[in-house]
């Protein structure tokens, strides 16, 4: 037990003292520089950040519960748990509207609060009590707006950043480690090995995307889990060309042949030393590939082989501004989201081009 906190404590001081290192590290802190002189990416890394994590908690700032019920001494959370009507003296034992009026009077009647979220909408909830046929214009109600379905149309914009936002991600994450690994592979091997992963690439690549995308929601219901597989299928390939190209010219490197002479893996080689210096370049096209990521799934969901009807959704929104014209409160909200997002994204990008640029330096 003593052997097994002390290698615990060995190994968290080791990657402590890596990330010191790491941080203080000359080249690190003139690529910090370059990148904070970059104001317009610097300022954009920020707001992109802001927006996002404010996404993250679209419950509590978007939903048709109460953040916090107060009954009969009693405090109740709906965000995280549902309660029956009967709870607060209701005559149904399903989960309670706490919209409808007649549950609100129940609830006043006893001394009890009802706080609500700032929109008290979720990407789900239709507008029943619209003075006009939906869609709504913008109003103190709904400030957006609504779709031509009734649904708030902030609420759809907060929830459908986020899931765009997480889908890109966890699509540029994934597809960027098996590019990396595919890219290390060839370059490093070279030959044979990479004469015929190139081959291979060239007949994966040439496979029409959209056209299996399209097969695939004709024959089952896209989720967001099938369709994050199916795109990373093919987006892999991004990262593959440049990083076979610095393997390439690291593996003849002195450094490498004297890890060779050594006896070291080929393994070790390639993931230890060489790939340090290949991520320079993959790090400066991740903004890029997390901006093609996004502009996929929107593209899919104006085109209706995207995430499933009802999911909330920037291309969705899209698709119904072009199909309701007179509504024009909905193309304006989904091409400034998109506009904005792509646009912050690509700032950041420029900026860490500059911060891993080596000609680039500070008078």
């Amino acid at each position: 037990m003593q052997k097994t906190a002390l290698g615990r404590v060995n190994w968290e001081a080791t990657w402590i003292g890596r990330f010191n290192k790491a941080r203080t590290s000359p080249i690190n802190q003139r690529r910090w520089r370059n990148f904070k002189a970059n104001k317009r990416g610097y300022w954009a890394m920020w707001v992109f950040f802001t927006l996002f994590v404010v996404s993250l908690f679209a419950e509590f700032i978007a939903n048709d519960k109460p953040l916090l019920v107060t009954f009969e001494g009693g405090i109740y959370m709906p965000v995280f748990t549902a309660y029956p009507e009967t709870e607060f003296g209701g005559d149904f034992a399903t989960e309670a509207d706490y919209r409808d009026p007649f549950v609100q009077e129940l609830i006043k009647d006893k001394g009890g609060i009802i706080i609500w979220p700032l929109i008290r909408y979720s990407y789900d909830t239709i507008n029943l009590d619209l003075p006009v046929p939906a869609p709504a214009p913008p109003s103190a109600e709904n400030w957006l707006g609504t779709d031509d379905q009734g649904r708030d149309v902030v609420a759809r914009v907060i929830y459908g950043f986020r899931i765009s936002v997480l889908f890109g991600l966890i699509l540029t994450v994934f597809s960027s480690i098996v590019g990396v690994a595919a890219g290390a592979v060839q370059g490093y091997f070279g030959g044979w090995t990479d004469l015929i992963f190139q081959r291979l690439i060239e007949i994966w690549t040439s496979i029409p995307a959209l056209y299996l995308i399209i097969i695939i929601a004709a024959v089952i219901e896209p989720t967001f889990w099938i369709l994050l597989g199916t795109l990373l299928l093919f987006s892999w390939v991004a990262l593959v060309g440049v990083v076979r190209a610095e393997f390439l010219r690291g593996r003849n490197l002195e450094y490498v042949s004297a890890a060779k002479a050594l006896g070291l893996r080929n393994i070790t080689i390639m993931f230890k030393h060489v790939l340090p210096n290949a991520m320079v370049a993959t790090l400066t096209f991740l903004p890029f590939i997390l901006n093609s990521s996004i502009t996929t799934l929107t593209a899919l969901d104006f085109l209706g082989f995207g995430l499933p009807p009802g999911s909330p959704s920037l291309g969705e929104l899209l698709a119904q501004g072009k199909n309701n014209l007179q509504a024009p409160w909905l193309g304006f909200t989904g091409f400034i989201v998109i506009a904005t997002m792509l646009s912050l994204l690509v700032f950041v990008g420029e900026a860490v081009r500059d911060a891993f640029d080596p000609r680039k330096t500070l008078r």
